[in-house]
């Protein structure tokens, strides 16, 4: 089977990721800095020649997608199923609004429980197949083929701990940065190719809460 190469974006900064506030399916637009990480981005991205350009439908991904596909070509596809986790009850939180309002459904969330399912929201066992399914049908799809896919830091965080089999209950202990490049390929299973690629944005300031997504 040949080589199937999928680029997975995460989107850039937002006015809640610099409040620190936790987004979900709830959404944000982009910081002026997170454009101008997103055109760094699509500036890195102009040589790449992608068999199709992915988004989750949620504007802050949408927005920065649509900055690659300006200078790539193309035509952008929107997926619900690569959105971010839903986070129920607490979304648009800060952590001590969190903490204040919802202190038992925070507790359970601390505590990665995978098959914790936040009230009105979803577990993240449950976020996990969603997103593991969609990936699965692109590598089919588009086999042999370079693809780019424009998502969420939790979704980036949870892909990476199936494909390296860390599991979903273990504290996160590395970065999540906006607008970072994160490369996977598959050829009967997932690899992880390269995390975290940052060369784009020299002098631009970056992100990393555990609470923005």
């Amino acid at each position: 089977m040949p080589i199937t190469e999928i680029f997975l974006v995460r989107h850039g900064e937002t006015e809640w990721n610099v409040q620190q506030r936790l987004q979900g399916h709830a959404d944000s637009p982009l910081t002026d800095i997170g454009h101008q990480q997103a055109e760094a981005l699509a500036g890195s991205l102009q040589n790449y020649d992608f068999d199709a350009i992915y988004s989750s439908d949620l504007k802050r991904a949408v927005d920065t997608a649509d900055k690659i596909v300006s200078k790539n070509g193309g035509q952008l596809q929107e997926d619900s199923r690569i959105r971010e986790r839903h986070f129920g009850v607490l979304q648009g939180l800060t952590t001590i609004e969190m903490a204040e309002q919802h202190p038992h459904v925070w507790q359970q969330y601390q505590s990665y429980a995978p098959d914790y399912c936040i009230p009105e929201g979803e577990s993240a066992k449950e976020c996990l197949q969603r997103v593991v399914q969609c990936f699965d049908e692109l590598v089919t799809k588009h086999q042999g083929k370079r693809i780019l896919i424009v998502t969420h830091g939790g979704i980036l965080s949870i892909f990476l701990k199936y494909v390296l089999k860390i599991p979903l209950d273990t504290p996160r202990r590395y970065q999540l940065l906006n607008s970072s490049l994160n490369i996977f390929t598959y050829d009967k299973e997932w690899m992880l190719y390269s995390w975290g690629d940052m060369c784009h944005v020299h002098n631009v300031r970056s992100l990393d809460d555990n609470t923005n997504t």
